[in-house]
């Protein structure tokens, strides 16, 4: 059997629709969890991703990329604009499953039922302080493997080390926080030479290591995680949230009144 189920036939399991091009998952949290947990025990290399607008945005300017998101085994919906868009187009029941929530319950879960989880990404002080709070939390959490890679395109001898590398340590789980597209590309480009359940989970990093602010949750529910990050980074997110959500609506509206996916 393989190792890898195409995204459409989860897809069929968990319901779910085409946004702009890129297959969105109707899941849960309990669904997410006990998949890996499934997967992790197996030793199956998969590819899990959250995708936001940013996500949606950067696959449907580049279908590469969107191609390494329909190839993954499960897209979740990580912001509430893709939770509307689900609902709008029929999917009444979609709810978010958010990344960070998501690391979380997994991080306790996989220490429930003995599963080994790694990290790759973040700068290594972030890494440090990821790792040092994830221990305290979870006390009896297997964290067999956490790195910090450089900010550049490894070498294919430097890319091959770090596979030594996980595979040396062994671990079921594996959270990558190198931030949209960098980190769905690595989980797309190690499938079936990662054997754990690659996790694409970005600012999860930062939020867990405390060294990010998160918004408040009456923001996230509305729909205003993204003004709240904007005013806590405008320099590094301004030109992406008002070239992104702009067009994400227009869009979005235009998929609903033509039902077409692009």
């Amino acid at each position: 059997m393989s190792t890898n189920v195409g995204v459409q036939q989860l897809i069929s399991k968990y319901g779910g629709r085409s946004i702009l091009g890129v297959n969105v998952a109707v899941s849960s949290y309990e669904e997410t969890i006990q998949k890996c947990l499934q997967w992790g025990r197996e030793r199956q290399s998969r590819a899990l991703f959250f995708a936001n607008v940013h996500v949606i945005m950067e696959a449907f300017d580049d279908r590469s990329f969107r191609q390494r998101l329909n190839n993954a085994d499960l897209v979740n919906p990580d912001g509430m604009p893709l939770v509307w868009a689900l609902r709008l187009l029929g999917e009444t029941e979609a709810e978010r499953v958010y990344g960070p929530d998501a690391t979380l319950a997994l991080l306790s879960a996989a220490e429930d039922a003995d599963l080994s989880v790694g990290f790759y990404g973040g700068t290594q002080s972030t890494l440090d302080s990821l790792v040092k709070n994830t221990r305290l939390r979870y006390p009896n959490l297997k964290i067999v493997f956490n790195e910090s890679p450089p900010f550049r395109v490894l070498t294919s001898e430097e890319d091959s080390a770090v596979m030594d590398r996980i595979a040396d340590s062994k671990p079921q789980l594996l959270f990558v926080g190198l931030g949209c597209p960098k980190q769905e590309v690595w989980i797309t480009d190690h499938l079936g030479r990662v054997p754990a359940v690659m996790l694409g989970v970005g600012a999860a990093f930062d939020f867990l290591a405390g060294t990010q602010p998160q918004a408040p949750r009456w923001m996230m529910r509305h729909g205003l995680e993204w003004a709240f990050r904007l005013a806590s980074e405008p320099q590094r997110l301004a030109g992406r949230y008002f070239k992104h959500n702009p067009r994400f609506i227009g869009l979005m509206l235009r998929q609903v009144l033509a039902g077409s996916p692009e």
